[in-house]
């Protein structure tokens, strides 16, 4: 229902979507959503959570908007309060933080962010990886800091063009990934749930024969039960002192502790991260090291993704209360 607006009806006649946390994109486009929704704003109740939707009419609510920065979406927590939810539209990519199998149970549609991050996301990748394999940010230091006439040229990065690239879920973002890194000649290596038929890269069933084969691991796959701490100390090993961690999954489809340590000790060359196992917090031992890129978990975050997911998630919003379509359901 691209383009599709609502007229603007007193506020209290807009379909109701319930708020637990206000993610970015809503608090950068507010006035924009209250043209088309009545939102419940639980964040601003003194009241419990269970409390505000008993006195908010909890059967009313049918569709609520959320972000993994807020509480996770589980029976428990939220679904049990609210017996007519239909719909949850997510700002972000994974929604690891939502129950999936009991919203399927309980017959509720969930819609993510789909590709709006995808070109960004795999932007974000490629620059985290050439600022690694050529020191860039280290070497902008070693400018600032006066140590470029006081010690001389500083040490030699590596070549990105024939690197062997190992991507960790070929999913939109991962073959992002893919398209811009084949343009600097490097070989594109994968694994995923499933092998893909319809392009030109090498599979590997198994993530550790992956490492292996490859001199980077870009890591662009969900979190799931599955893929927590997937990338551990055989992963590592098997991808050698030469080899590169570039992350902009989730923090803990590393193991972190065995990174830093890989890191510290010189198992592995080095890494880009955009993600982190328990953020803001990043290990302090990373903070240090010239071989490591960080990012405060900002790859997907452009001036135009923005612009483009509060149309995304206007319009799954919009269809939901249409009976129509959503653009992008995943249960």
């Amino acid at each position: 229902m691209a383009g599709t607006t609502f007229p603007q009806l007193p506020i209290s006649n807009l379909p109701k979507v319930l708020l637990l946390r206000p993610p970015p994109i809503y608090l950068r486009y507010e006035t924009q959503f209250s043209l088309h929704f009545n939102f419940l704003k639980a964040y601003d109740s003194p009241l419990s959570l269970p409390e505000f939707l008993s006195a908010t009419n909890s059967s009313a609510v049918t569709a609520m908007f959320v972000t993994n920065l807020g509480p996770p979406i589980t029976a428990s927590t939220v679904l049990d309060h609210l017996p007519s939810l239909r719909c949850i539209v997510s700002s972000t990519i994974g929604v690891d933080f939502i129950d999936l199998d009991e919203c399927r149970r309980r017959k509720i549609t969930v819609a993510n962010a789909s590709d709006v991050f995808a070109a960004d996301c795999a932007d974000s990748a490629v620059a985290l990886l050439i600022d690694v394999l050529r020191k860039i940010s280290a070497a902008d230091r070693f400018v600032r800091s006066g140590n470029w006439s006081i010690l001389g040229d500083y040490p030699l990065g590596n070549r990105l063009g024939r690197k062997k690239i190992g991507i960790v879920g070929l999913g939109s973002i991962g073959s992002q990934v893919a398209k811009r890194l084949a343009a600097f000649n490097c070989s594109i290596l994968y694994t995923s749930r499933t092998k893909k038929p319809s392009v030109p890269y090498s599979f590997y069933s198994d993530v550790y024969e992956l490492a292996a084969n490859s001199d980077v691991l870009v890591l662009c796959c969900p979190l799931t039960d599955e893929t927590r701490h997937l990338i551990n100390k055989e992963v590592l090993s098997a991808l050698g002192k030469e080899g590169v961690v570039i992350n902009i999954a989730r923090g803990s489809v590393v193991d972190e502790k065995e990174l830093v340590r890989f890191l510290l000790e010189g198992q592995i060359a080095g890494a880009g991260m955009d993600v982190f196992e328990n953020e803001p917090s990043v290990p302090k031992e990373l903070l240090a090291l010239d071989n490591v890129v960080l990012s405060p978990h900002l790859a997907a975050c452009t001036e135009e993704a923005f612009d483009d997911l509060y149309e995304h998630v206007k319009e799954n919003l919009q269809a939901f209360f249409s009976n129509n379509p959503l653009r992008s359901p995943i249960v």
